[in-house]
């Protein structure tokens, strides 16, 4: 990348290759030309790639990735991470601004880098890492012309509002790619001393991306919440085979918002036509993988039970036959440290699993088994349980891969082959820790089973540490990562001609007043216990004042919880609702 005063020069480091990306600084205007036009005065840097552009207060800026980690090797196509960033003003100097668009433009910045800093940006520059092998193995010669911007699938695009510039002019194309955000790993590994590739690819989508508790169910296009496509690959001598499954939000209107109780109650809409928001996502999930069986592993009783009964009369009343409903009470099937009776769930959709199949190739590209259908998990936050279901269902499925492509004998079981094992396990729970941190803001529940096979007690601690940071962060900070996402997928635009931001909105009374008048009290409270008085009915009686007067307090707080918690800025606030 070379800098000048007036231009950004993008030059391609490819053998034979002489386009330069010429970008106006003033006009913003995006052009090609050539290596001998860029300035011997320009300031020289090495880039990885660009992300693209975004309009913020201060007027134009330019996101290119400064570093990346190579992953792997997928189908002869190297995979990278990246893993630094660099935001640049096409601007000069912030001079024209007043001190309250220097702040609110210094605010959105921060935004931009909290998406950027999020771990699990992947690109490749000459293979869609957007698609399943079974969808690149069913395109046609045109598509395969296609540059990676115009095929990519736009669900796991998560560059893509960045590169609406780009994507306006075909030219450009070459010196952009589609970034997508999840989770890669690609390993070597071997049994009875054949080696084979292994490899998970978790795409998440950038349609109704967002945090935890503020993007639940779907919306008006059947887009759900934590939707996430997830791919496991198999490359062994020269065939290749895949197993696809996909996880998403609960597919109707609702809402869980945060209230800081430690679990606030979900809330089902009750002025939205569910039924049409839910038959759009099946038909897009049939359209797209075949069969669906929609495996729901929530509660049945308790605060999660009217989800699961409106969800098994969502599909009784679409009366789709292409769309099966499994409801499996992970928590109630499994307590008491019963984990072996997930057995029962495997063994209930092992038929159909076999039935769906799974995507293979011979060494000569001829398509052997095509996947006729896919399971879709959830739970809650399609995070924990959900991600310990499909760890199970992938390695059914591996299992079956392996032996048909001739690394396993017949009779052998994957649990067996120690050293694979322990790479497969370790792979599913660090996807469930990069879902869980994109979504909910720390690692995993219940990853000691995922890793090690059985449910240990450090595991429950570790399980009450991360729950204790997910309660911190849902309820204090969750509302900056979620207008940090909105911001970067385009959902909220900054308009520079615009002076005012939704980001000064001014706080109620309660927010300032209370949890003073609780600090206050509360310490009052601990003065009077260690500075005792008098006597000791003097000292009841002001540690009885002030003790009440904290609790009432703070009983005031939690019934306005809502007035107190961090909520996004940026949105309108019928999509929150």
């Amino acid at each position: 990348m070379h800098t000048t005063p007036e231009r950004f020069y993008i030059e391609a480091c490819d053998d034979g290759a002489n386009d330069v990306l010429a970008i106006d600084r003033v006009s913003t205007e995006m052009t090609l030309t050539v290596r001998k036009d860029i300035p011997p005065s320009a300031v020289t840097r090495p880039i990885c790639g660009i992300m693209g552009t975004i309009r913020l207060v201060a007027g134009m800026y330019l996101i290119v990735i400064t570093k990346k980690r190579k992953v792997g090797d997928l189908l002869g196509h190297l995979v990278w991470k990246a893993v630094e960033f660099d935001v640049i003003s096409y601007k000069k100097t912030v001079l024209h601004l007043t001190d309250t668009q220097m702040q609110d433009n210094k605010t959105f910045l921060s935004m931009i880098n909290s998406v950027l800093n999020t771990d699990g940006l992947y690109f490749a520059t000459d293979y869609d890492l957007t698609h399943s092998l079974q969808r690149l193995a069913n395109t046609s010669p045109e598509f395969q012309e296609m540059t990676l911007l115009e095929r990519a699938d736009q669900r796991f695009v998560w560059n893509g509002h960045l590169l609406r510039d780009f994507m306006a002019q075909p030219e450009l194309h070459k010196f952009a790619y589609p970034v997508v955000h999840g989770y890669i790993t690609m390993h070597s590994c071997c049994i009875n001393g054949k080696i084979f590739g292994w490899n998970i690819i978790s795409r998440r989508s950038c349609f109704r991306a967002g945090v935890r508790y503020y993007v639940r169910g779907i919306d008006s296009e059947g887009h759900a919440a934590n939707f996430v496509e997830t791919e496991q690959i198999i490359q062994y001598s020269g065939s290749k085979a895949s197993f696809v499954q996909t996880r998403g939000s609960i597919p109707f209107y609702w809402s869980q918002r945060p209230n800081l109780k430690y679990k606030p109650k979900p809330q089902i809409s009750k002025n939205t036509n569910h039924l049409d928001g839910f038959q759009r996502h099946c038909d897009s999930q049939v359209i797209t993988y075949g069969k669906q069986v929609l495996l729901n592993l929530i509660n049945q009783k308790g605060s999660e039970k009217p989800l699961e009964l409106a969800f098994a009369k969502m599909v009784t009343s679409l009366g789709n036959g292409m769309v099966k409903y499994i409801a499996f009470d992970f928590h109630k099937e499994c307590s008491r440290m019963r984990w072996h009776r997930l057995q029962i769930l495997v063994d209930m959709v092992a038929e159909i699993q076999e039935e769906f199949g799974y995507f293979l190739v011979d060494a000569d590209g001829s398509v052997l088994v095509q996947q006729d259908g896919t399971f879709r998990s959830n739970c809650m936050d399609c995070l924990d349980r959900t991600n310990v279901v499909q760890s199970l269902l992938a390695r059914r499925s591996l299992q079956s891969q392996l032996q048909r492509m001739g690394v396993l004998h017949v009779g052998q079981r994957i649990e067996e082959q120690a050293d694979f094992e322990k790479i497969y396990k370790n792979a599913w729970a660090d996807n469930a820790n990069a879902c869980a941190k994109q979504y909910a803001g720390t690692g995993a529940l219940k990853t000691d089973f995922t890793r090690t096979g059985r449910r240990t007690h450090v595991g429950l601690l570790m399980d009450g540490w991360n729950s204790m940071i997910r309660y911190y962060k849902n309820n204090f900070s969750d509302g900056f990562r979620q207008d940090s996402i909105d911001l970067f997928l385009g959902n909220y635009s900054v308009d520079e001609v615009d002076m005012s931001t939704p980001l000064h909105e001014p706080k109620d009374w309660k927010f300032l007043t209370l949890p003073i008048i609780m600090v206050v009290a509360f310490s009052m409270c601990i003065i009077c216990l260690l500075m005792a008085g008098d006597t000791w009915t003097e000292t009841l009686a002001y540690v009885l004042f002030w003790g009440t007067a904290s609790v009432v307090t703070a009983g005031v707080i939690l019934f306005n919880g809502r007035d107190f918690v961090d909520a996004p800025k940026l949105v309108q606030k019928e999509k929150l609702d």
